[in-house]
């Protein structure tokens, strides 16, 4: 892997716990990588005597090369988050990368189907980004599960994602949701049940909480054989 220092170009609050991070590369001023892959940090942590490394994945996809960006949540006590939280605009910042098996492959005339939930989303992002870029006939579909609506963001840049291209479509549904709420309620794992007819001509993506993986893998798996790729997320 290739060290990278970099300077944070901007910072935006999506939520109250969730940040986009944009670092604009210095030295080398770019970059090439495969879109889902991740980038690692060496981040101090109370109690040890040397820094522990934290991989975070790249959320902007591969065409955009002397610049990433970066979507992760507060987690209290977490060295990586709270290292990634204290930086500033005009901070800077070192990394290696890129890394991961966990990327987007060629799987010929397969629809694909992305299945996220929480800042998972991040690697899926570049994916999607990525695939639309190929400006193939397949059909592009996002699964993205959230607690409530304060925990959602990204809506109007996926909304304008599926004006521009009418092969993308998405849906974002909530585990936890408040009065007023009108899209899908529930876990993501039920939208896959019940909109998911047939994987003969499918591929997945799966990043999120071990318990999603599993039950979307499962769920899956019922229906028939296809490729599935799976990168299990945390934040720390």
């Amino acid at each position: 892997m290739q060290c990278f220092t970099a300077e944070v170009s901007r910072i935006q609050d999506l939520t109250h716990d969730v940040r986009a991070i944009e670092l604009q590369l210095l030295e080398p001023s770019s970059i090439t990588f495969k879109a889902g892959q991740f980038v690692s940090f060496e981040v101090p942590k109370e109690g040890l005597p040397r820094p522990v490394t934290r991989p975070y994945s790249i959320a902007s996809p591969p065409g955009q090369r002397d610049r990433l960006l970066l979507v992760l949540n507060l987690v209290q006590g977490g060295p990586g988050s709270s290292y990634l939280f204290s930086l500033r605009e005009g901070s800077h910042t070192q990394f290696k990368g890129p890394a991961g098996a966990f990327y987007l492959r060629d799987d010929g005339a397969r629809d694909l189907l992305f299945v996220a939930t929480g800042t998972g989303i991040a690697p899926l992002r570049s994916m999607i980004l990525a695939q639309l870029e190929r400006a193939t006939s397949q059909s592009v579909t996002l699964f993205w599960g959230l607690r409530s609506q304060r925990d959602l963001y990204l809506q109007e840049e996926l909304q304008e994602l599926a004006r521009t291209y009418p092969k993308f479509s998405c849906v974002m549904t909530l585990s936890r949701p408040e009065p007023g709420w009108e899209g899908a309620s529930g876990r993501v794992t039920a939208l896959v049940e019940q909109r998911v007819s047939s994987v003969t001509n499918l591929a997945v993506y799966l990043c999120g909480g071990s318990g999603m993986i599993k039950d979307v893998t499962a769920r899956l798996s019922a229906k028939g054989l296809c490729p599935i790729y799976r990168e299990k997320y945390y934040d720390d």
